[in-house]
């Protein structure tokens, strides 16, 4: 069994969900939302979220985590936001000695939906489907999840590809 952490990173709202990964079967562990002050400044904000990270971190122990990639929209001022907690998101489980892996937004959609246009509705509802118990007050916490999923599916395929090269 292996525990691992998604993260949807947000300066506002960080997205984090935990799950155990046994063989092919997923367990929902916790998941929840890194919220910050937009009326602090950037600086204390990055702050709430690396302690934030810290704590669950120690709290749950995740051996992995998966972290999503950053797109670039219109509004650079927002995008530069996304990296600066994208960073934190990044740097903080690798500093504990967590594995971290990076996953695309279409990437996660595909794993978890099966396609790569899926709405956040359609994460939310298959999200619900895969880890029953999954609180998911906030679409961030879905995304997470979604994120932690998408790993596990990776994990699995790569380990499967791993085995079939060892036995040729």
């Amino acid at each position: 069994m292996i525990r691992l952490l998604g993260l949807d990173p947000g300066l506002r709202f960080m997205g984090w969900g935990v799950i155990d990964v046994d063989g092919n079967r997923l367990r929902h562990v916790a998941d929840g939302v890194l919220a910050t002050d937009a009326k602090d400044d950037v600086p204390r904000r990055l702050c709430v979220l690396h302690d934030g990270l810290q704590e669950l971190i120690t709290r749950y122990g995740p051996a992995e985590a998966a972290v999503e990639e950053t797109y670039v929209n219109r509004n650079g001022s927002s995008t530069l936001k996304l990296g600066y907690a994208r960073g934190v998101a990044l740097l903080v489980p690798a500093l504990a000695g967590v594995a971290v892996h990076e996953y695309g937004a279409r990437a996660v959609k595909r794993a978890v939906v099966g396609t790569g246009a899926a709405t956040k509705d359609q994460i939310t509802m298959m999200v619900r489907r895969l880890l029953p118990g999954a609180e998911l007050r906030r679409a961030d916490a879905a995304d997470a999840l979604a994120m932690a999923i998408c790993h596990a599916h990776h994990r699995a395929s790569a380990q499967q590809i791993a085995r079939g090269i060892s036995m040729a």
